[in-house]
């Protein structure tokens, strides 16, 4: 009998480290232990980042003060990418040395267990983080080669002359940024109208800017109803327009919960399967934790959900955790957008803080001019959201996301001399502001 199985190899491997070292007898089941870190480490945020950082690099010497411009081997940077990969994953498998690593497919039929290539394994507690997979809408014949998911955009030899993103998430925006920066015609297709619609509106209408800026062809409302590859082109069928055809397809309209785990009708499912505030399944002790609660599809939140679920079993007089601390961002070029907190749907009778970052001396060497800055505080001046748009927007943020979870107010947030010339300064105002 184990205190905790944890079913899932990506970021509870978080939790199940951290009940190991609290000398809990630990498992934890992954498919396939090759892909310890999950999705994260393998085919997501860790390499898709690193395309960007090095794609913001080639945009950047596209500015006319250079002679020529970079360009980017594919080839070389997908090595550097599966090397980065192979040392992470090294690196958590020899975290994972005081936890028991079961290899297959975990599957929950009764309480308290779980059964792997036959056979059974009994625990106190199981925790779920079996994540999620990529969504494709019917119609959409997809074939992993011109047809393709994030599962492969991250591993092309070679980059096509043209694509077309179906999907303005933050997959299909951060795709379309790394494409465009390397010289791709990129057309990206809404099915809605408008794209990071939760966020203020100077938000939405800067984003759109740059979408333009960087020579993406946003098409909105544009319902795919039929793809397929015919002739070595995908010939795509939409509703109520003209077929498009292209060089590639690349699918990014979401993910969906991995949730062949659950075979009891004990653990209710909908989207995900469904948790209370402490992340607990409708069946006592047994907890989802990751994509697979579809609350947030976001990996930072995964790990915060598996260590509040694993200090609970620890302690058990642990706090919810707050969700609405999360940071979220996208990393669009030049730009990125991130936000925590309180939104603009949700913002009645706060104050409202805006500064635009062309005010300050670094936007000028940044492309920053349409950057924005906005925090909301509430009536006795505690900062309760923020939202900015702006290079690493996912770092500028971070300070006005301690402030919110310290729950410090403007005038104590405010006093912290900032650097010049740095974005930074944008906080001191927007506090003053207020």
């Amino acid at each position: 009998m184990y205190d905790i199985i944890y079913i899932g190899g990506g970021l509870n491997y978080a939790g199940a480290i951290m009940a190991a070292k609290k000398g809990l007898k630990v498992a934890l089941v992954e498919k396939d232990l090759k892909q310890l870190g999950g999705v994260c480490l393998h085919k997501g945020c860790i390499p898709s980042k690193m395309l960007l950082h090095y794609a913001k690099i080639a945009h950047q010497s596209q500015n006319n003060i250079f002679e020529g411009s970079l360009k980017l081997n594919i080839k070389t940077l997908v090595e550097k990418k599966d090397k980065l990969i192979s040392s992470a994953a090294k690196s958590v498998r020899a975290q994972c040395k005081d936890i028991e690593l079961i290899e297959g497919e975990g599957i929950i039929k009764e309480a308290h267990q779980v059964r792997v290539n036959d056979k059974v394994y009994k625990a106190k507690h199981i925790v779920i983080g079996t994540g999620s997979s990529p969504y494709i809408p019917e119609g959409i014949v997809y074939d992993a080669h011109q047809i393709i998911t994030s599962d492969e955009v991250l591993n092309l030899q070679e980059l096509p002359q043209e694509i077309c993103i179906y999907g303005a998430g933050a997959i299909g925006l951060e795709m379309a940024s790394f494409f465009a920066s390397n010289g791709v015609k990129v057309s990206l297709l809404s099915i809605s109208k408008g794209i990071q619609k939760k966020a203020h509106h100077l938000i939405q209408k800067a984003m759109l800017g740059q979408l333009e800026y960087m020579g993406i062809n946003f098409l909105e409302e544009h319902n795919i109803t039929k793809a397929i590859t015919h002739s070595n082109k995908v010939v795509i069928s939409l509703e109520n327009k003209e077929d498009i055809h292209t060089s590639m397809l690349l699918v990014c309209t979401g993910r969906k919960a991995n949730l062949s785990v659950i075979q009891t009708e004990g653990i209710k499912v909908a989207e995900g399967i469904q948790t209370d505030e402490y992340f607990e399944s409708s069946l006592k002790y047994h907890y989802a934790v990751g994509d697979c609660n579809a609350k947030l599809q976001l990996a930072h939140a995964a790990k915060a959900e598996v260590i509040n679920v694993t200090q609970r079993i620890l302690a058990n007089n642990v706090p919810a955790l707050d969700l609405s601390r999360v940071v979220q961002f996208v990393h669009t070029l030049p730009m990125s957008v991130a936000s925590v907190g309180r939104t603009p749907q949700d913002t009645e009778g706060l104050s409202v803080g805006i500064v635009k970052l062309n005010a300050f001396s670094a936007s000028n060497f940044h492309e920053a001019n349409e950057g924005v800055m906005i925090v909301y505080a509430d009536n006795d001046k505690f900062i309760v959201g923020a939202e900015v748009l702006a290079p690493d927007a996912e770092e500028l943020i971070a300070p006005i996301a301690m402030a919110l979870a310290g729950e410090m107010d403007t005038s104590l947030a405010s006093k912290t001399i900032m650097a010049h010339p740095s974005f930074a300064e944008a906080l001191e105002r927007v506090y003053f502001r207020l």
